[in-house]
């Protein structure tokens, strides 16, 4: 089995013990950005998996669009995410 050389590190430990590696994050070529996929990068971002800097070149994001992400989560959980929920949790 082949592996890619990477910067950092494979896998990482999630605070609620659940192990993520390179593998979870979702496909560079997404459209589609669900919550879930959503949460995911802010999730590997923050515990180190990957830095700010690969993923904002690599899901082709700005600065301020991971930021809104980062501090939705932050506030009101992953659920804030959603685009149907964006409206009441800009409100609070």
């Amino acid at each position: 089995m082949y592996l890619k050389k990477v910067e950092g590190p494979r896998a990482v430990t999630l605070p609620d013990g659940t192990v993520m590696t390179r593998a979870d994050l979702p496909d560079p070529a997404t459209r589609r950005w669900v919550a879930s996929r959503k949460a995911t990068v802010v999730k590997a971002v923050l515990s180190g998996l990957i830095p700010l800097k690969e993923a904002l070149e690599r899901y082709g994001l700005s600065e301020e669009e991971y930021q809104s992400w980062q501090l939705a989560v932050q506030k009101h959980g992953p659920n804030a995410l959603k685009t149907t929920s964006l409206q009441k949790y800009r409100q609070l």
